[in-house]
């Protein structure tokens, strides 16, 4: 396996190289690609010394050597990887040794394109516990509730199988082909600058064919911090509630223009119009809502008088 490690890197001078060496370990990884977007602090320096210190990591800036988010250094990231196969690192998180090895089994099944693990939760600092604990619901495990593959992955994401799914894997879990990503032509909405994330795995579950690999025990490790960016963003900005929205319209737009089953649709334009409702409740009332529609579909139908029925 010839693995490309895509690295975004912002803000992130005192983890990034333990996010690189870790990578660097594992004999499947072809490559490291930093894309440097244009931190304030001492990043891109560190990233230089790193690429001078290992001849498998390259270093990439924007064009306008700009801030352009997450998304768009990952989609500048998967432009210039050469691996046969593609994985993202968050520059604060790192790989454990046992990263790679469902894909080395898994991955010989030409049908599957992309596998999914488990990632585990570290606390780097005691106030970025408490922040992160107190603003998002979350345990330390990230993983799904049982094996699946396919549309099942898909259906299971968006609530709609007979049995809970469980959480919402993240990038760092992930592994997919690269030939996969270029004839589905399926890159990250640089429009979104939170759940850009979110909305690729999405799509990525009903455009390629996905199996969970290692979902018992983390793959990789998600590092919690005072600066961590979801967190600053749920318990400061003011425009959470309007960059959620992004997200769920991209959603909306997206299920649109697809031949998605009738019940998928609806169950996108519900969520879609649960968050519209309850934007302006605040945004512990908006999650509550969309939780608890995800429970009971009718619930718009009974408090909201929104028309919706659930095949």
């Amino acid at each position: 396996m010839k693995i490309s490690v895509i690295i975004p890197v912002y803000n992130a001078e005192k983890y990034v190289s333990k996010a690189v060496e870790s990578a660097l370990q594992l004999e499947e990884v072809d490559e490291v690609i930093l894309v440097e977007d244009k931190s304030p602090d001492n990043a891109l320096q560190v990233c230089r010394e790193l690429v001078k210190k290992y001849n498998r990591v390259k270093l990439f800036q924007h064009f306008d050597q700009g801030n352009h988010g997450a998304g768009a250094s990952r989609n500048l990231g998967i432009e210039k990887a050469t691996g046969d196969f593609i994985a993202f690192l968050d520059a604060d998180d790192y790989f454990l040794p046992n990263r790679f090895t469902a894909e080395k089994e898994l991955f010989q099944n030409p049908t599957i394109e992309g596998v999914f693990n488990a990632i585990g939760t570290e606390y780097l600092t005691e106030k970025g516990k408490e922040e992160f604990l107190a603003n998002i619901n979350d345990s330390h495990l990230l993983t799904v509730n049982y094996p699946a593959e396919g549309n099942e992955v898909f259906r299971g994401l968006l609530g709609l199988t007979s049995r809970t799914f469980g959480s919402f894997f993240t990038l760092d879990a992930v592994t997919v082909r690269r030939s996969s990503l270029e004839s589905s032509k399926l890159r990250f909405n640089e429009a979104l600058r939170l759940h850009q994330d979110s909305d690729f795995i999405m799509k990525l579950a009903h455009h390629c064919h996905l199996k969970s690999g290692i979902i018992d025990q983390p793959v990789a490790m998600r590092g919690m911090h005072d600066d961590n960016r979801i967190t600053k963003i749920v318990k400061y900005s003011p425009q959470y509630n309007q960059r959620q929205f992004l997200f769920w319209n991209s959603l909306y737009e997206w299920s649109q223009t697809l031949a998605l089953e009738k019940d998928v649709k609806q169950h996108i334009d519900l969520q879609k119009k649960a968050f519209e409702l309850s934007t302006k409740k605040g945004l512990s009332k908006t999650l509550d809502l969309l939780v608890a529609i995800l429970k009971n579909p009718n619930i718009l139908r009974t408090k909201y008088r929104f028309t919706y029925s659930h095949s």
